[in-house]
């Protein structure tokens, strides 16, 4: 299994990125699937998460992301994306993609991307 990401890097306050998980060996859309980051010195949090589609594709987002970040997945093309709007600098962190039977604890994560770093900073 590989989840490979992409779509990171430096965006100034206020603007946005997307990031990408393409799977491979690993169908999307009968997992979990989510985003988590770890700010240097900080604990590896949950963003946002996606159901499998067996429980209806529900979203859970952080409440410092409500609002601003969207998680969605294209389950022809095995790609997760986390749309990230109204960036702050708060948000700059290293973003993985993670699969799982549940991703809402990392005790459930099954298989981890190895990351893009985001860098919001004027």
């Amino acid at each position: 299994v590989q989840l490979v990401e992409s779509g990171g890097g430096l965006v100034q306050p206020g603007g946005s990125l997307r990031l990408s998980c393409a799977g491979s060996g690993i169908i999307f859309s009968i997992r979990a699937m989510g985003r988590y980051r770890q700010a240097p010195g900080r604990e590896r949090e949950l963003v946002a998460a996606i159901s499998a589609v067996s429980s209806g594709g529900a979203t859970l987002y952080a409440d410092s992301v409500k609002g601003r970040f969207t998680i969605s997945r294209d389950n022809e093309q095995n790609t997760l994306y986390l749309q990230m709007n109204s960036l702050k600098p708060e948000d700059t962190a290293m973003y993985y993609c993670a699969a799982g039977g549940s991703v809402i604890t990392t005790d459930g994560v099954d298989y981890w991307g190895k990351g893009a770093l985001v860098t919001v900073s004027s």
